[in-house]
């Protein structure tokens, strides 16, 4: 149990008069609140730049959008790598475990602070869809449209196995000493750089794979036989995980990672999930993609069958790319057109004012 709670947030645009225009935008497991605003860590743009800003789908000239790191992050929002004020060290294992509905509910403090009394829409991929129909099933009254992307109602074996892997590479690294590697002036930075690897393979389809890399080389003209980076996929992932450990802690990698293996919607409602969304006046749309293997379509239709079970109003698409399951954070334009259109209509439907 945490009695104080620190939240990082940004905001983009203006709320309006009478505070209907907010949209709380939920990120994934390596993302952070920096949605639409320079990474200060890493300097580059905002992982949602394609879709938050003026005249973008996300419209900052219309909308209120609100972007918070979640709980168990590492971007300002309490987690492992903060002190814990009982012992004056950073929490490393001491942190108490979490869900995405821990994150949800810290969210909604947020949306009280922020004297929101519903967001116009949540939205999020990936993760941050977990939290969207986390959202859409606690707080239905809270949450007036919800957009889940690329998502699931509950983690599949096959993604825990995934997640398994990459813990077990953090914690094997000699640097992470137990998870108190912030006392030791350590960091586990090739266990995380592993993990951060092999997830970011589940994150691309094979043939987006084929597309960018092929069997190219890297930097030369004929095979080594050796170890170091021959093929340019091996150099690009090398260059992903090296990257990755200057943004982001270990240990929350391990809580978070977590908190979606966690994740199953129906077994807080009796093993139903059209009970979890029993009678909610949110208006959804459902959106996946046809090479997304780490969150198939069927994983998406499963939440789109409970949904017209609970009489729920929803909407639903399955884009056709060859991007994967990072299509969802791409210039993908039918998920640009879908979006805008499903908000268009639902602002014109609860008569949004600026």
């Amino acid at each position: 149990m945490m009695s104080d709670i620190t939240m990082a947030y940004n905001t983009y645009g203006t709320l309006n008069a009478d505070h209907s225009n907010a949209v709380l935008v939920c990120h994934a497991l390596t993302g952070d609140q920096h949605a639409a605003s320079r990474q200060p860590l890493t300097g580059k743009d905002g992982w949602w730049s394609v879709m938050i800003g003026p005249g973008k789908v996300l419209d900052t000239d219309k909308y209120f959008v609100v972007c918070s790191n979640i709980l168990g992050g590492c971007m300002g929002t309490v987690g492992p790598k903060d002190i814990n004020p009982e012992t004056g060290e950073a929490y490393g294992l001491d942190f108490p475990i979490i869900t995405i509905a821990d994150m949800v509910r810290t969210q909604a403090l947020l949306q009280d602070y922020l004297e929101i009394p519903s967001w116009f829409s949540v939205v999020g991929g990936s993760m941050g869809g977990m939290q969207v129909l986390q959202w859409a099933s606690a707080y239905p009254e809270r949450c007036f449209s919800a957009i889940p992307i690329a998502t699931a109602a509950k983690h599949s074996a096959q993604n825990i196995a995934f997640h398994e892997v990459g813990r077990q590479a953090v914690m094997a690294d000699p640097e992470w000493h137990g998870g108190k590697y912030l006392e030791q002036g350590k960091n586990p930075r090739a266990g995380l750089a592993v993990a951060r690897m092999a997830a970011h393979v589940t994150y691309l389809s094979e043939s987006a794979l084929h597309r960018k890399f092929g069997r190219n080389l890297q930097d030369r003209d004929d095979l080594t036989y050796g170890f170091d980076a021959e093929f340019q996929v091996e150099s690009y992932l090398r260059y992903q995980g090296i990257n990755f450990v200057d943004r982001f802690d270990a240990n929350s990698y391990l809580y978070v990672t977590r908190a979606m293996d966690y994740f199953d919607l129906a077994s807080d409602h009796g093993g139903s999930l059209p009970a979890a969304f029993e009678g909610t006046p949110t208006r959804f749309c459902v959106v996946s993609f046809s090479s997304d293997w780490l969150f198939p379509t069927t994983e998406s239709k499963d939440v789109v069958r409970a949904l017209i079970a609970a009489a729920a109003n929803v909407s639903f698409v399955e884009i056709e790319t060859d991007k994967g399951h990072d299509a969802f954070l791409l210039d993908t334009p039918e998920m640009l057109q879908t979006i805008g259109g499903f908000l268009a209509a639902t602002a014109k439907s609860r008569g949004l004012t600026q």
